[in-house]
């Protein structure tokens, strides 16, 4: 609601413009006053248009306001300081509109609808699931949540890695340190399912141990790092035991991390698999294309020589050119030994140009497709996964028109390189629908590390965080950080509600307990450190997920004691004058929680926008705040005033609404009781 009358003042004002200036504006910038007593929203416009104009702001902003006349929804424009413009809305007009909105969300800013592939996850399958991955999938999975409700279509795939260096290593780990022929591979997975324990863990001490066993000692260094790279090669070129190891693995430990993930109630349409894009020869393809558009040059001399290399992003450097003389005739450029190695001299391509036959598959520019067959069962559809020969019927994969990758921080510059092949080849509209979602590091806090059972250092204790590693062994392990949260919270549901059945109070631990972790990971921007704290993420009060649903809790039990609900609430309100009750003495709060609640649609809008779901769980939290101070102020239930009474009573109708829609949109879900 909020954002459809910003968006139609937005365009009242370049319409004002255009009438009196004969301007025409891309976009207008609109702000929130710090207090709500200079109105809900203003603009710097006339600022802006000044020095264009050669009048005063303040002149122009009087004859933008004069020119707008009368706007729906809103009270009145007015000027302010040396040229503000400030719009108060009709406070009555908007919470009765509001009241009856059961629209769950609008279509971005933009207006387009696009078909967007949100890549994330994509976790090596040579051990178990880590804290960070779930920083990774967390983000992933709640912007695909935002997408699809602005109504957008969103295919979500989990880029599998399984010819790659980790899994080689846990290979040779397999057969150097234990051992195991494949038939040998074999028994060992199913003695572990037999006795219920894990691939996946099992693989993640041998991936410790086999990492340090590569330089324990210096004297077999060099013939076991030949070890690892010929297990790597085997694995790349496939149809060797080798080869069929690291797929048995791979495979068993693949499942495994759906299963986690499912537990936070993370699906995925497709697992393309990087063994398919070699055998199926994607980069053929690109390479060709690359070639024929001068995207890759063979270089000649230097460091690169001998190797197809292409120029980096915000290079100006390109080909023969780079050894051309400069104006004053000197040769000294020489070759540009900052390019970006797409193909080695032995022949072996590197990640990046893999990277860009994946991408150009995912624009539907190869020419070129995967085989497909189903591979995990969800309630209601199936996850596919990418093979060279398949199944008939399949859903179409590929071909968006939007990319967005989640990948840490620490892959800008090969996510820079992609989106720059991209631009050479000439997809300049596809390169700028390429973002690369990136994130920061999750580490752990000394207290959570000594939690966890881990060794910390007495001059450790006093660090912000502790990095974890997981190839010396240290990290916290998905699953066991979601067993430690629903214990915690089981503990205390067990305490609160004896009277629920077993299988109640399971599923409100596991609501608490994933609403914790989820709001965790999201309360931070995604360019911040975070530092995992049990105690901290679990935390009835502050800035928590915990916090968040107790919100909801409350409201409902506002109305079984006013015997209504929250939908007739919302009905009573019609007809009725609220407008002496939004304003004056005795209504602090009432109007910061319609306004903050009306915002929810705006917010969602923010956050495609940026990328940075961040916004929406401060705005559901800072919901939640309102909603705790306009409780404080205002007793609902023993309220006398009918026609006040029921405004309250909307007011608690609404924010349930908002926070249990924004709380979806995270992942989140509300529980009946906490």
């Amino acid at each position: 609601m909020y954002l459809a009358q910003q968006k139609q003042l937005e365009e009242r004002l370049r319409s004002a413009l255009r009438n009196l200036y004969h301007i025409d504006v891309e976009s207008v910038v609109l702000e929130q006053p710090p207090d709500l007593a200079f109105g809900e929203c203003a603009t710097p416009l006339a600022f802006e248009l000044a020095r264009k104009l050669r009048k005063a702001p303040r002149k122009i902003a009087e004859e933008i306001v004069a020119a707008l006349g009368t706007v729906p929804g809103f009270a009145a424009f007015e000027v302010a300081g040396a040229g503000y413009i400030n719009a108060r809305l009709d406070r009555a007009a908007l919470v009765q509109s509001y009241a009856i909105d059961l629209a769950p969300a609008s279509e971005s800013r933009s207006g387009q609808l696009l078909h967007a592939l949100v890549e994330h996850t994509s976790i090596n399958p040579n051990k178990a699931a880590h804290v960070g991955h779930l920083r990774n999938a967390i983000l992933g999975d709640t912007f695909v949540r935002l997408l699809r409700a602005a109504g957008h279509k969103v295919d979500v795939q989990n880029y599998i890695d399984n010819t790659g260096v980790q899994v080689a290593d846990v290979v040779v780990g397999l057969t150097h340190l234990e051992d195991l022929s494949l038939a040998g591979v074999e028994e060992v997975i199913s003695e572990l399912a037999d006795s219920g324990e894990r691939i996946d863990f099992y693989c993640w001490d041998l991936y410790a141990r086999v990492s340090q066993w590569y330089t324990a000692d210096p004297a077999q260094a060099e013939a076991r790092k030949k070890i690892r790279l010929d297990t790597l090669h085997a694995i790349e070129a496939g149809g060797n035991e080798s080869a069929h190891i690291a797929e048995l693995v791979s495979t068993a430990i693949l499942r495994r991390h759906l299963e986690t993930m499912l537990r936070l109630d993370i699906e995925y349409d497709l697992l393309p698999r990087e063994s398919e894009i070699l055998h199926l020869h994607f980069w053929d393809l690109a390479f060709a294309q690359l070639k024929a558009k001068g995207v890759l040059y063979f270089e000649t001399e230097g460091k690169n020589k001998g190797c197809w290399v292409m120029k980096r992003a915000g290079s100006t450097r390109t080909g023969d050119a780079l050894r051309d003389p400069d104006e004053n005739g000197d040769a000294a450029d020489g070759p540009d030994e900052d390019a970006k190695v797409i193909v080695r001299s032995n022949g072996t391509v590197t990640y990046v140009g893999k990277d860009i036959a994946y991408h150009l598959w995912k624009f539907g520019l190869l020419g070129r497709d995967f085989a497909y067959r189903r591979f995990f069962r969800y309630d209601d559809r199936e996850c596919w996964i990418s093979a060279e020969a398949g199944e008939p019927n399949h859903p179409h994969f590929g071909g968006a028109q939007a990319i967005y990758n989640v990948i840490d921080s620490r892959q800008s510059d090969p996510q820079a390189n992609v989106i720059e092949a991209l631009r050479g080849l000439g997809y300049t509209e596809q390169a700028s629908r390429y973002t690369h979602f990136s994130y920061e590091m999750v580490a752990l806090t000394p207290r959570c590390a000594l939690e966890l059972g881990y060794d910390v250092l007495e001059e450790d204790r006093a660090r912000p965080y502790i990095e974890v590693s997981g190839r010396k062994g240290f990290g916290v392990k998905a699953d066991d950080l979601i067993d430690k949260l629903i214990a915690a919270t089981r503990a205390e549901v067990d305490s609160r509600h004896p009277e629920l059945s077993e299988a109640e109070r399971d599923a409100t631990a596991r609501a608490i307990a994933v609403g914790a972790l989820r709001y965790f990971m999201l309360r931070y921007t995604r360019n911040s450190v975070i530092a995992f704290d049990f105690k901290d993420a679990l935390s009835f009060e502050g800035e928590t997920g915990p916090y968040l649903q107790y919100a909801v809790v409350r409201t409902r039990s506002i109305f079984r004691k006013a015997g209504t609900t929250p939908e007739e609430a919302l009905t009573a309100l019609e007809g009725v004058d609220v407008a002496p009750y939004l304003s004056g003495e005795g209504t602090e709060g009432i109007w910061e929680v319609w306004l903050r609640a009306a915002k929810t649609t705006l917010l969602l809008d923010q956050c495609i926008q940026t990328a940075e779901p961040a916004y929406l769980a401060k705005h559901a939290f800072q919901l939640a705040q309102d909603f705790s101070n306009f409780y404080r102020l205002h007793h609902i239930l023993s309220e006398e005033n009918p026609a006040r009474k029921k405004l309250l009573l909307a007011a608690a109708a609404v924010t349930q609404r908002e926070l249990i829609r924004s709380l979806a949109w995270l992942g989140i879900s509300a529980p009946e009781v906490m």
